[in-house]
């Protein structure tokens, strides 16, 4: 990336600026922006995260947000209440306060007199979602958005479930949610009432995976944070991004399609991460890209940008499976409008693979470690998190392969698998796997889709199988970019379990299959299109501000780690460790380290168990504060047994200490 320390307009930055809300509690905003911006005003674009501005997400922050403030922008990064120095508590994510608090915001910066009165919001992940939530309340001075690894539906597609399963991100993340929210408010910005404020948060701690379990079917829980109840009352243009790599890219394509503003759509390689910085590469001048949009919609600037096609993506291809690949090998492809016009490719499974011909109904029972090859949930790119070769997942599954490919195939959108199948239990759970079968016989996984089976009529309704009595199911797999080699071939894999990622059903189900199709969405080649896209410009950013090592960290992270018992039992182990660093502009030490452990024996899925544990360090010479979290979940038939632990210590004292324990009713799950 190129590093710049010199822009258009010279910035200045306001570490701190307390921004009041409607009932009196002060949000902390950092803000970047011209000097000159007094004598002529600039549209502001609103960041807005629980991740810690001063030392969370300070390190990126000095890359991205000076850059834009230097092109004439004031860029603000704000804490959501409860969080990092800003006042108040937060009692869960995307909730109402959150989003009517984000409303507040805008009108606080469109009525300063720096600001031209024309706001916009972007971010990732936590920031992408509150920007379509707060622009679905439409406040006036919002003109444009730019929402980024995002959901616009809640409930499956954020970490918790997928196809009415439950994903182990509601542990993995909801477990990092519960320790970060832990930390306190730091006494150089407000003050000597940091400690009391520290122990009001300590004593109304939500713990967000208790939350999120007790609505494991989608109710009015899930509804005010999910736009697509009503893509209506969004009014401005948006310019959506993911990476195919981050598991939220499966949102971009059914929001685009459900927007009726003017809209723009970007998916590159890469994973959970900002595309002028993420891997796989190739990274991209993301920053330029931005700028044009912010131009456009909040400068009334006619570059362009609105005659391109409205969406582009990057058009995958074979790479050797790994659970690390630093470039991601493919092209730039684009479509005018979305959804496009290509009907599906249509390969039924038969007893031959995916091919015409009959089939004999086959069984479905698999271990319940099938998935040890999944890698993570949501992949950060931060060490080896990726899919890794499928063949002893394959091995395990139910197969269907077509022929060695004679010319490419490309698809572009959502893979679906409808099949015919009964069950010999009430419950059971169905994941396919789309694969590319090299030569060599090595699988990368392409794309992969869950459904509980219980939910086959919708997540709302849950109803038990029948067992014996055959239904007939629909399986959308996570929308994808992808080239087929001549070659190769396409492999579908089927099976009844998918640990960790999913969390098995009460019993051992044998699913039979009695038949079944493989719905592909083809792109056929444009080249009249993707032979003349102009390229992105190189990476570039601010020069970041320096971070000094005070302890490396142990290993890769995360470093998955197979551990075996002599009883049977498996566990998946990931370590969590970047280290120890200083941010040198708040002179903040922060050390943060901790482990995931799955376990599961392949024979009893109520063995199942999650665990995370994580400590936090922080603090500065004369103040010093460490946390320690734990968090479990395990089951029984009919319930989730939830614990959970956090201590905090001031120093040597401990000022804090909380166990919960509980259970919670399975809902057909």
């Amino acid at each position: 990336m190129r590093a710049l320390s010199r822009f258009p307009r010279p910035v200045r930055e306001i570490m701190t600026e307390w921004i009041p809300m409607p009932d009196g509690k002060r949000l902390a905003a950092r803000i970047w922006l011209p000097e000159d911006a007094q004598s002529d005003p600039v549209p502001a674009v609103l960041e807005y995260l629980p991740y810690r501005r001063r030392d969370g997400t300070s390190y990126r922050d000095s890359i991205t947000q000076p850059w834009l403030a230097g092109h004439g922008y004031a860029a603000v990064r704000v804490d959501i209440r409860g969080s990092g120095d800003s006042e108040g508590l937060m009692a869960d994510e995307y909730d109402l306060p959150e989003q009517q608090d984000g409303v507040a915001l805008i009108e606080w910066l469109a009525a300063q007199p720096w600001c031209t009165g024309r706001v916009g919001m972007w971010g990732i992940s936590w920031g992408g979602f509150n920007a379509l939530q707060v622009a679905a309340l439409a406040p006036p001075a919002l003109k444009a958005i730019m929402p980024m690894g995002f959901a616009h539906e809640r409930y499956n597609g954020d970490c918790h479930f997928m196809g009415g399963c439950l994903l182990e991100g509601n542990v993995s993340w909801g477990g990092t949610l519960f320790a970060g929210n832990s930390r306190p408010p730091d006494p150089d910005v407000v003050g000597p009432g940091w400690r009391e404020q520290w122990l009001e948060r300590l004593q109304n701690m939500p713990l967000p995976p208790e939350i999120w379990l007790a609505h494991q079917r989608r109710d009015d829980y899930w509804k005010p944070g999910s736009v697509c109840e009503d893509f209506s009352r969004i009014k401005v243009p948006v310019y959506a991004v993911s990476g195919w790599q981050d598991s939220y890219s499966r949102n971009v394509l059914s929001l685009l399609e459900g927007l009726a503003v003017p809209k723009l759509a970007l998916i590159g390689p890469w994973a959970h991460g900002w595309p002028h910085m993420a891997q796989p590469g190739p990274a991209i001048g993301f920053l330029q890209e931005a700028l044009r949009w912010w131009e456009h919609w909040l400068k009334d600037r006619d570059n362009g940008i609105m005659d391109e096609p409205m969406l582009r993506v990057w058009m995958n291809d074979w790479v050797a499976p790994s659970k690390t690949v630093p470039q991601w090998p493919g092209r730039w492809v684009a479509e005018p409008v979305w959804p496009g016009a290509a009907g599906p490719l249509v390969l039924p499974l038969s007893d031959a693979g995916l091919c015409a011909g009959p089939v004999q109904p086959i069984n479905i029972c698999s271990p319940q470690t099938l998935g040890l090859q999944a890698g993570y949930q949501c992949s950060y790119a931060l060490g080896p998190d990726l899919s890794d070769d499928q063949r002893r997942d394959d091995e395990l599954s139910v197969c269907f392969d077509g022929e060695a490919l004679a010319e490419s195939v490309e698809i572009l959108g959502d893979t679906k698998v409808e099949i015919e199948l009964r069950s010999d239990k009430p419950q059971a759970l169905l994941a396919a796997r789309l694969c590319d079968v090299a030569p060599d016989g090595s699988s990368l996984r392409v794309s992969y889709g869950l459904l509980n089976l219980t939910h086959r009529d919708g997540d709302a309704t849950p109803v038990p199988l029948v067992p014996g009595q055959p239904y007939r199911v629909c399986i959308t797999l996570c929308g994808i970019a992808y080239r087929f080699a001549p070659g190769h071939r396409i492999r579908l894999a089927l099976s009844s379990s998918y640990w960790p990622i999913a969390w098995p059903s009460p019993e051992v189900a044998t699913l039979t299959l009695l038949s079944g199709r493989l719905l592909l969405p083809l792109r056929k080649p444009k080249p009249e299109i993707d032979a003349v896209l102009a390229p992105f410009d190189e990476p570039e950013g601010a020069a970041a501000h320096a971070l000094v090592e005070t302890r490396s960290r142990t290993t890769l992270q995360p470093q998955d780690r197979i551990e075996e018992h002599p009883d049977g039992r498996v566990d998946v182990v990931r370590t969590r460790d970047r280290g120890a660093w200083r941010t040198t502009d708040s002179n903040v030490d922060y050390d943060a380290r901790g482990e995931l452990r799955f376990s599961i024996h392949p024979a009893d899925p109520l063995s199942a168990s999650q665990e995370i544990a994580l400590t936090t360090e922080m603090g500065r010479p004369g103040w010093r504060v460490r946390t320690e979290a734990t968090l479990s979940l395990r089951c029984s038939v009919d319930s989730f047994l939830i614990k959970a632990s956090l201590q905090a210590f001031d120093g040597d004292e401990e000022v804090f200490s909380r166990d919960w324990d509980n259970s919670i009713p399975r809902d057909q799950m």
